[in-house]
C-alpha cells in the first residue's frame, strides 16, 4: 500500500472538512512483526502479523487537539470526521507547542531487506543453534524479527520517510531447577549469534544449582549486561525523561559530577532500532545524557521542550503524552574494565548478577527501585565465583549506585531488548559494571 498516498488522502480531507480552522500531523505505518517460540527445547508456535495503520492528530483553535488511528485505508474519511469533532469538544491547551517546522533528516532509518522478509525457517535456524548449543539441557525462548516503515506529514509543511528493522533471540536453559538466560537485539538477522547465546545461557544454568541464600546486606556487585540493561532503563524513564523534570520527580542535576566519571549515556536512534523521526515529525539525532559523570542532556518532545526553554530532541511518541519524552536506544559507553571475568577479579567479596525482573520504583526523586534477581547470582570471594545463591531481593538507588567512585565500567558492550514503555522492545546497548555497594533486602529462600 502506498504510505505517501495515504497520507497526502488524509491532509487533503482535512483541508476539505475544516478549511484553514485545523492543523494536523498524519502518519502512515507499515508494520511487521513475526515470532518464533519454543519451549521444551522444540518451536511450539510460529505466529505473523502484519498491518497498516494511519495515526492523526489534529489541532483547531489554536490549542484543542484530539488524536485517533485506524488500520482501514477506506475509512479515512471517518477517521478525519472523528477526529475533528472530538478536538472541537477538548478544552483550549494554552500551553500546546504548534507543530513542528520543515526539517530535514539525517538518514533513511536502519533497515535490512533480509530481516524484514525473514522465513519461518530463517528463525527457526535461530532457534536450532541456540538448543543444539545448549548442549542437552531443557530450553525455552523466541526468535523475533520486526519491520517497520514510516511516512508523516503536516500541515506546517513537513514530510518525512524512514524504516528500520530488527531481530532479537531470546533465551534460557534449565538444569535442575537452575535458569541461565541470554539475550541479543540487532538491526539485522544476521548478525544474531544465537549459538554463543545458547551456550551462554547453558553454562548459566548448570553453574547456578544448589544455590543458597546469603545474609541481607550491603555487597559490591558486578552486573551483567541483562541487569545494566534494568539500571539504564530505571535512569531513561524516570530521571532523563523531559517530563519527570518538568512533573519534578527527577533527581538529576544538570551540569554537577553527579555519576562516576567512567559514566557516559546517549541515546542513540540512528545508531540503533529507531526512526530518523519522531511522532511530531522532529528529526532524531545522537543525545548527549552523560559525559564522564556529568549531566548534560535530557530527551524532550515539543511540549516538555517549551516548558523547559528548550528545542525538541525528537523524543515524541504516541504515548509520550503520559509516559513522557523517553530515550528509545540508551547507548552506556564502553570502559576500560575488561571483561565479565576481569569484573569479577576485582572484587574482595560480593555478587556476580545477572539478571534483574520485577523492579518497581519506590522513590522517582531519588531512583530507589526494588525487584528481584533472576536467571543466576553468585558469591564472589577474592576474586573466584565460589558458590550460587538463591534469588535475592534489592532496594537500591540508582543514581546513588553510579556515584562518583563507585562504578567500573566493562569493556564489552551487548546490545540487550528492554521495554521502556508498554508499546514495544527497545535496544539498550550496555557494557558489564562492577559496583562498590548495592543494597540487598532480603532472600527468596532460607
Amino acid at each position: 500500500m502506498n504510505l505517501d498516498a495515504l497520507v497526502s488522502a488524509v491532509l487533503d480531507e482535512v483541508a476539505r472538512q475544516s478549511g484553514a480552522d485545523a492543523e494536523a500531523v498524519v502518519r502512515a505505518e507499515h508494520g511487521s512483526l513475526a515470532l518464533t517460540r519454543f519451549a521444551g527445547s522444540a518451536i511450539h508456535q510460529n505466529v505473523a502479523d502484519e498491518r497498516v495503520s494511519v495515526h492523526l492528530q489534529l489541532t483547531v483553535d489554536g490549542g484543542r487537539t484530539a488524536t485517533a488511528s485506524t488500520t482501514r485505508a477506506s475509512a479515512l474519511t471517518d477517521l478525519v470526521s472523528a477526529t475533528l469533532a472530538a478536538a472541537r469538544l477538548r478544552p483550549r491547551d494554552p500551553s500546546w507547542p504548534g507543530l513542528a517546522g520543515p526539517a530535514p533528516v539525517a538518514s533513511s532509518g536502519s533497515y535490512d531487506e533480509a530481516t524484514a522478509s525473514a522465513s519461518p525457517a530463517d528463525r527457526a535456524g535461530g532457534v536450532r543453534a541456540f538448543v543444539d548449543a545448549a548442549g542437552g539441557l531443557t530450553t525455552a525462548g523466541y526468535v523475533q524479527t520486526t519491520a517497520l516503515t514510516s511516512v508523516l506529514a503536516s500541515s506546517s509543511g513537513q514530510q518525512v520517510r524512514g524504516a528500520t528493522t530488527s531481530a532479537t533471540c531470546d533465551g534460557i536453559a534449565r538444569q535442575s531447577g537452575a535458569d541461565g538466560v541470554a539475550r541479543s537485539m540487532s538491526v539485522r538477522l544476521a548478525d544474531l549469534d544465537c549459538a554463543a547465546l545458547g551456550a551462554r545461557a547453558a553454562a548459566k544454568a548448570r553453574a547456578g544449582v544448589d544455590a543458597r541464600p546469603v545474609p541481607p546486606g550491603g555487597y559490591a556487585v558486578v552486573l551483567e549486561p541483562a541487569a545494566v540493561t534494568d539500571l539504564v532503563a530505571g535512569l531513561v524513564t524516570g530521571q532523563f525523561n523531559g517530563k519527570a523534570v518538568v512533573d519534578g520527580t527527577s533527581g538529576i542535576r544538570l551540569g554537577e559530577q553527579q555519576f562516576d566519571p567512567a559514566v557516559s549515556l546517549v541515546d542513540d536512534p540512528l545508531g540503533g532500532v529507531g526512526l530518523p523521526f519522531d511522532t511530531e515529525g522532529t528529526p532524531t539525532a545522537r543525545t548527549e545524557l552523560v559525559r564522564d559523570g556529568v549531566p548534560v542532556g535530557l530527551t524532550t518532545d515539543r511540549r516538555t521542550a517549551a516548558a523547559l526553554g528548550r528545542s525538541s530532541s525528537g523524543h515524541a511518541s504516541d504515548v509520550s503524552e503520559t509516559w513522557g519524552p523517553i530515550a528509545g536506544d540508551p547507548v552506556l559507553s564502553a570502559g576500560s574494565g575488561g571483561s565479565i571475568d576481569d569484573l569479577v577479579a576485582g572484587l574482595d567479596r560480593g555478587l556476580l548478577v545477572s539478571d534483574f525482573w520485577y523492579t518497581r520504583v519506590v522513590d522517582p526523586k531519588r531512583s530507589v527501585w526494588t525487584g528481584l534477581t533472576r536467571n543466576g547470582v553468585w558469591l564472589v570471594e577474592n576474586g573466584q565465583v565460589v558458590a550460587p545463591v538463591s534469588t535475592l531481593r534489592f532496594t537500591q538507588s540508582y543514581l546513588e549506585g553510579l556515584a562518583p567512585g563507585a562504578v567500573t565500567v566493562g569493556s564489552d558492550v551487548d546490545p540487550q531488548p528492554a521495554r521502556l514503555t508498554w508499546q514495544g522492545a527497545s535496544r539498550v546497548a550496555v557494557p558489564a559494571l562492577r559496583l562498590a555497594a548495592w543494597n540487598i533486602t532480603g532472600n527468596t529462600t532460607g
